[in-house]
């Protein structure tokens, strides 16, 4: 499932419920887009390890703003998606 976390200037940051690697490990997989005349700027990331995944359009700045971004929020986005589970048990 996708969740919703933010706009900024046009920017949409989503997130997946928590899910499991191939290692059984914990992982939430983000993704920023952004509207272009040529259709959407994606980047998608993983977290915990903020490693980012696939992108197309942002510049190398913009990269290093969203990873920014992610490490300052990565704790909340957590908290949301074990909301999200523990609503889905519940």
């Amino acid at each position: 499932m996708k969740n919703y976390y933010s706009t900024i200037d046009h920017l949409v940051m989503t997130f997946s419920d928590i899910e499991r690697n191939d290692y059984g490990f914990e992982i939430i997989i983000a993704r920023f887009e952004k509207e272009h005349e040529d259709g959407f700027y994606y980047s998608e990331w993983k977290l915990p390890c903020i490693s980012n995944t696939k992108s197309f359009g942002f510049s190398e700045e913009e990269i290093f703003e969203q990873e920014r971004y992610l490490r300052n929020n990565a704790t909340l986005i957590w908290e949301l998606a074990r909301e999200q589970e523990e609503s889905k048990i519940a």
